[in-house]
């Protein structure tokens, strides 16, 4: 069984996608990020970044103790060794999607997440922070249409957890902005993914516990009112 650590945001609906398209058994472990879960002193020994989502596999291949992972992208790769399914295990094939699978860790998510804060979120709108995330988050949406325009389904060959990664962050297009329309080809992948039962099954997942963020909920979220690292330590 697995437990995840989990919030439905983009980088939480990687994680659902996955354990619905591969099947294995978990149990969701619902966090409140405006009220500071991910601050908590038990969460921080599983993510010492703060961050969800994290798992917690009591199961793991090589019959030992639980085997804890956070970072999405890291338990993605995981995911996929352990379930031997969406990543090839030929190393050209496997290391096609890891490449795309860190581009979307490197930059596509980061850069989003830029943007909907300076266009959302922010308590001042500073037009340079607008237009410098907005140019960024288009020119990303490009790098993607430009890849998918040769006519392939999906991102690295069959669909894998590249794909999974990429998914929920495109699916963020209409508070980003932006519209599919401009990027045709990213358009006609992202109908293609978001048919897909386990996808939608993913999704699904905490629905109910999403929730409009009040001032507080703000600032906890974006670190004005977090305690640090040394502080959520000392609480132990």
């Amino acid at each position: 069984m697995i437990d995840l650590h989990y919030a439905p945001t983009p980088n939480g609906w990687k994680i659902t996608i996955m354990l619905e398209e591969c099947g294995l058994p978990y149990t969701v472990v619902p966090m409140q990020l405006g009220r500071g879960d991910q601050h908590q002193p038990d969460f921080l020994k599983l993510s010492p970044n703060g961050r969800m989502p994290a798992i917690v596999d009591h199961a793991p291949a090589d019959g030992g103790d639980p085997i804890t992972m956070f970072e999405s992208g890291a338990i993605l790769i995981y995911l996929a060794e352990k379930s031997g399914r969406f990543m090839p295990s030929d190393q050209r094939g496997r290391f096609n999607v890891v490449q795309w699978v860190m581009w979307q860790m490197g930059g596509l998510g980061p850069m989003l997440g830029q943007n909907g804060h300076f266009l959302l979120y922010a308590p001042e709108k500073i037009p340079y922070a607008i237009d410098r995330y907005t140019r960024e988050a288009k020119r990303l949406y490009g790098v993607l249409n430009a890849h998918l325009a040769d006519g392939r389904d999906y991102i690295a060959g069959d669909y894998s957890i590249a794909d999974m990664a990429c998914f929920p962050w495109i699916m963020t297009h209409k508070a980003q902005g932006l519209t599919l329309d401009d990027f045709p080809h990213v358009k006609r992948w992202y109908a293609l993914l978001r048919a897909r039962p386990q996808v939608q099954a993913g999704l699904a997942v905490g629905k109910a516990e999403r929730k409009p963020m009040d001032e507080q909920a703000r600032k906890i979220m974006f670190g004005v009112d977090q305690p640090s690292h040394a502080q959520a330590q000392q609480q132990q």
